[in-house]
């Protein structure tokens, strides 16, 4: 059999604990496999709040991607991983499924929530549409 090789980790960090406890799986994986991990942080633009304009709330939503990818980079680093980051603009999982092709990406580890229960049963989650649409493997992280 084939031993299996995840050179190449990507990590979607969203803020929630969830996406936390998926980057500290990611790093005890890089840490087995001497994988190479990029974050990614991507701003929704298919949602705005009616009482926000468009370019008001894409300047929050940046502002708070900037300090998530600055958090998880520093909780990386306190696990002893080196990892780079992205932030990308669009369709979460689209984005996503793009930089995994990209980057030739061994594995997606994410958290299992994100969405709230209600706007999950709207969209869908973006964790069924990469684990349906992805180029590679992903691991699910249950809280």
């Amino acid at each position: 059999m084939k031993r299996l090789q995840y050179t190449k980790i990507l990590v979607p960090v969203d803020g929630s604990k969830f996406a936390e406890k998926a980057l500290l799986h990611a790093c005890e994986l890089t840490k087995n496999y001497h994988s190479k991990v990029t974050l990614i942080y991507v701003v929704d633009k298919s949602h705005s709040i009616s009482f926000l304009d468009k370019k008001e709330y894409l300047s929050m939503v940046r502002k708070f991607g900037d300090k998530v990818i600055k958090k998880s980079l520093a909780l990386a680093v306190q696990n002893g991983i080196d990892a780079k980051h992205l932030i990308k603009e669009g369709n979460v999982a689209e984005e996503i499924i793009k930089i995994a092709k990209k980057d030739n990406t061994n594995l997606i580890v994410m958290g299992s929530r994100g969405l709230g229960k209600t706007l999950r049963l709207l969209l869908g989650s973006v964790s069924n549409k990469l684990v349906n649409n992805s180029p590679c493997s992903v691991l699910i992280i249950k809280n």
